[in-house]
């Protein structure tokens, strides 16, 4: 686990475009069928840098992410662009994590060394299954022997790397689930990231399965999954520090800890987040999400932010224990009352501990246990009353 837990200040760059739209995938990304024009958005994400910097004033920026979509789409001169419109506006020490999200479908040998040589650091693959059924069933372009090609590429030119698994897929079972996890684990570098299947309202997959089309596992089911996923994981050096994710200590995402220890970070591009604090307030900013409407905006006024909204202490709060209770090393109490004004009840404490639920870390932090992560939402929401 990192030493350092202060929270952070990350940038998070959301390139929206995919070749193919994924059944499960509930993010914000879109399929064009002609070219796009990566010099023009290339312009608005540093417009909207800018605009951003004059809200933030200096920081020191602590990660910067490239997610999607498929930034794996960029070309080099586009990525670097954006990065160096980002050193531009802040402060970035040599050496920060720099991560970009890649899909083994659209990797390139030559398109990788082009992003190193731009300043990424880290790449995430996503991979999502070892088995090429599966990866027909998820909708993914890319079969096994191009996912593994991916990995080897990554791990000769990038110094980091992760890649995403999805598991509870439809029959699976914990024995075939223990081959592939133990399978991914021998190709992993210092990180992997296993999310459990869930059908998200408004994806292929919801209407499919309404319609009973397939099944996924059970909460009991899913629930052995996850447990057989920490125990693995855990034997071969890679132990959970959140819930879905999976490090070598001290390989942590940088980016992610900023979100769940609950820091701020500028989000850039259609659709992106951002949470920062702005005349001693949390701000939340949300951008339009349809790519060239977002590029209209931004050309227009220098931004496309068209939602968002300044938190109350009650609301940051609220979010501070739902994102720190995601970690292994919990939240800090001292800090969760500063946000609220008030402790959490050491009534319901006592009832969550007696129930296996939480427990304390020292005097001065609270973490979820194992079984405590399968039923979060219900221990926060116990908690925030």
């Amino acid at each position: 686990m990192l030493l350092d837990r202060s929270p952070g200040f990350g940038v998070y760059i959301h390139w929206p475009f995919c070749a193919a739209k994924c059944p499960y995938c509930d993010f914000n990304s879109h399929v064009r069928h002609q070219p796009v024009d990566q010099e023009r958005f290339a312009r608005a994400f540093t417009t909207e840098l800018a605009t951003m910097r004059a809200r933030t004033g200096p920081r020191e920026v602590t990660s910067i992410f490239l997610g999607g979509g498929t930034p794996s789409l960029m070309k080099p001169e586009t990525v670097a662009s954006v990065l160096e419109a980002v050193a531009r506006n802040w402060t970035v020490p040599d050496g920060i994590e720099v991560t970009l999200e890649a899909n083994p479908s659209s990797v390139e040998a030559e398109r990788f060394r082009g992003y190193r040589a731009a300043g990424v650091n880290r790449v995430s693959l996503g991979v999502q299954a070892l088995n090429d059924k599966d990866l027909r069933f998820l909708g993914r372009l890319h079969n096994v022997e191009e996912a593994l090609h991916a990995i080897g590429l990554a791990r000769e030119i990038f110094p980091r790397l992760s890649f995403d698994l999805i598991y509870a897929r439809p029959g699976q079972t914990p024995e075939a689930w223990r081959a592939e996890l133990e399978q991914a684990i021998g190709h992993a570098a210092d990180h992997l990231s296993l999310y459990q299947l869930t059908i998200e309202e408004g994806t292929p997959f919801h209407a499919l399965h309404a319609a009973k089309k397939f099944t996924i596992p059970d909460n009991d089911h899913a629930a052995d999954l996850y447990a057989l996923t920490q125990e693995v994981t855990a034997a071969h050096g890679l132990p959970a520090y959140e819930i879905s994710n999976h490090a070598k200590p001290g390989a942590e995402s940088r980016h992610n800890l900023t979100y769940w220890r609950y820091g701020e970070y500028v989000g850039v591009g259609p659709g992106a987040h951002g949470r920062f604090v702005e005349n001693g307030r949390r701000t939340v900013t949300i951008a339009e999400r349809m790519p060239e409407t977002w590029a209209n905006l931004v050309e227009a006024k220098g931004h496309g932010v068209t939602g968002g909204e300044i938190l109350t202490r009650s609301e940051e709060a609220d979010e501070f224990l739902l994102m720190g209770l995601r970690l292994a090393e919990g939240i800090d109490l001292a800090r969760y009352e500063a946000f609220s004004g008030r402790g959490l009840s050491s009534a319901r404490l006592s009832v969550l501990q007696e129930e296996g639920l939480v427990a304390p870390v020292g005097n001065s932090r609270l973490r979820a246990t194992t079984a405590g992560m399968i039923v979060l939402d219900a221990v926060v929401a116990d908690l925030a009353r």
